[in-house]
């Protein structure tokens, strides 16, 4: 069992998750990691088949993590594998014996996420509301009552803002599609509700909107596309800096259930050098 406080990332092999978990290990959490690609030259873009592997795994994160002096635990989860993460949960308990801060980030790369109204399959619609919000529910349902026994925890969620605004264009075309917003929409509620129902008892929501973000991804896709440097984008180390902050500032409780626009936050507060 371990008195050192605890995180888990879910979607830390790459990306905003790795930089999440790298952020907490500096604040000195030992962190657990979640995600599907567990060694280096696995990962894959869903929504393009016979890409270039994906950098990232959960063996470099974890390596990462170390070197800050803190421990790592790479555990293998699917948001399509319900039984991978309420399994992945249990072996952070088993293992540490705590969760403090849970960071809700992995999302659903698979199709529908760039598709119109009229392209999208009902398929499409479900997988997306099964992979960006009831997996995210299914480990909340498996770290809550942890928190509520100890009347103390953070539950941070990854949102977006295709969830709270309109698409300046149809999908393909400067906008995104339908299936991934109205799945990150639902996502986007669940923060105000465990802050309204649970905050009396010591759990802490919060709501991180990341905005454009560098992430390995898009910075290949950007580049098979002859994009590159065309739009202001931020690292990922920007978000993961509002998550550490979060996770570790007792004047984060003053914002619990809302939603934090990371990289308006960050600058305000200073909480990353200069990116832009």
């Amino acid at each position: 069992m371990s008195e050192q406080a605890v995180a888990l990332v879910t979607g830390a092999s790459r990306g905003i998750g790795r930089a999440t978990a790298v952020a907490l290990a500096e604040q000195g959490f030992d962190v657990a990691v979640g995600a599907r690609t567990v060694h280096e030259g696995d990962g894959r873009d869903d929504a393009r088949p016979g890409a270039d592997p994906l950098p990232g795994s959960l063996e470099a994160t974890a390596a990462e993590i170390e070197a800050h002096g803190v421990r790592a635990l790479p555990v293998r989860m699917d948001l399509h594998d319900r039984a991978s993460l309420t399994d992945g949960a249990a072996t952070v308990l088993d293992t540490w014996g705590r969760i403090d801060v849970l960071v809700n980030n992995a999302v659903d790369t698979g199709p529908g996420s760039m598709t119109t109204v009229a392209e999208t399959t009902l398929d499409d619609y479900q997988r997306k509301l099964e992979g960006n919000f009831l997996a995210q529910l299914v480990l909340i349902h498996a770290v809550l009552p942890h928190l509520l026994e100890r009347g103390d925890g953070t539950i941070i969620d990854i949102t977006s803002a295709a969830g709270i605004t309109d698409p300046p264009a149809p999908a393909g075309e400067g906008g995104w599609g339908l299936a991934y917003a109205a799945s990150k929409a639902a996502f986007h509620r669940v923060a105000a509700h465990l802050a309204v129902e649970f905050g009396p008892r010591g759990v802490r929501a919060f709501n991180v909107e990341p905005g454009m973000v560098l992430t390995e991804k898009m910075a290949m896709n950007q580049k098979a596309m002859g994009l590159e440097n065309k739009f202001p984008v931020a690292p990922p180390s920007v978000p993961a800096s509002v998550v550490a902050w979060l996770a570790t500032d007792p004047e984060a409780a003053e914002h619990n259930g809302e939603t934090l626009t990371a990289q308006k936050f960050a600058k305000e507060r200073g909480l990353h050098d200069p990116w832009w």
